[in-house]
């Protein structure tokens, strides 16, 4: 899927030629960073990955791990950012979207992911997507959206775009587009195939080829435009401005509130900046 997403070799299973291994299921986070190109501009793209998340016997506090992950990475971000000396340009590894992959399983959401996507909201933006969506009939596809809309509304989760960051009408009147879409039902693929004289990016079934790239059959393209395109300013505008800066925040009142106590009594500006 992350290779069909960004129409590059960037699953860790790519980077390793001649492996032809399963990616093993863990909840040990793996990162690759790869340059892609966009219309012409180089983007670097870092895709952090958990392929076991939720598939362990024992799920208890399974996110922790990348929820920590994240935190590290505004952490990281925090620490160069209080240098007295900075750098002209501080190196940004924070995480400015999850795709969150839902099960195709034409019921509800599974209480894992209510609670993942919960905590989850609240310090990155989330994007979920319909993994495998061609093991759904249309109409399966489309009362599953409309369970799992339920779902995420009922439980108060708040999913990217978020309703309380648009800024003008014309942005509302995009985003409820594409808040009527999510989640995206998804289908991946890494192999063309001839479809009318022409090569498509597609799967191949025995009743003929899914096209993910083309928006009757799955609803990638969408996303793809979402991600790296239509929004992707806007998803890094978000990350630093939202949720690094309620990080960041609280980070500096935790660093006060440790300066201030009766065991350390007063310190000075330097001293409770090394605190971080």
């Amino acid at each position: 899927m992350v290779n069909t997403l960004f129409k590059s070799k960037v699953s860790r299973k790519a980077t390793q030629p001649g492996h032809e291994e399963r990616i093993p299921k863990t909840v040990q986070l793996q990162s690759v960073t790869h340059v892609i190109e966009e219309k012409g501009v180089k983007m670097k793209l870092t895709v952090t990955d958990t392929p076991g998340f939720g598939d362990q016997i024992n799920n208890e506090n399974c996110w922790d791990p990348i929820i920590k992950y994240i935190n590290e990475q505004y952490e990281r971000y925090l620490r160069e950012e209080i240098l007295i000396t900075r750098k002209r340009k501080i190196p940004d590894t924070r995480v400015h979207s999850c795709v969150y992959f839902v099960p195709p399983t034409g019921h509800w959401l599974r209480p894992l992911d209510l609670e993942f996507m919960r905590r989850l909201s609240k310090i990155v933006n989330v994007v979920p997507v319909i993994a495998k969506a061609d093991t759904l009939t249309l109409e399966e596809r489309a009362e599953f959206k409309q369970r799992i809309q339920k779902d995420l509304k009922a439980h108060a989760i708040s999913v990217y775009p978020q309703e309380d960051f648009d800024e003008d009408p014309d942005d509302r009147s995009l985003n409820d587009r594409i808040r009527e879409k999510i989640p995206f039902a998804v289908v991946g693929a890494d192999q063309e195939h001839q479809v009318n004289g022409k090569r498509v990016l597609g799967r191949k079934t025995k009743w003929g080829i899914i096209e993910v790239e083309n928006p009757v059959h799955c609803e990638f393209p969408m996303l793809r435009d979402l991600l790296i395109r239509s929004h992707l300013q806007d998803l890094k505008d978000i990350t630093h401005n939202v949720h690094y800066e309620s990080y960041r925040v609280r980070r500096l009142n935790e660093s006060n509130r440790l300066a201030l106590s009766p065991v350390n009594g007063l310190l000075g500006k330097d001293e409770d900046e090394s605190n971080l």
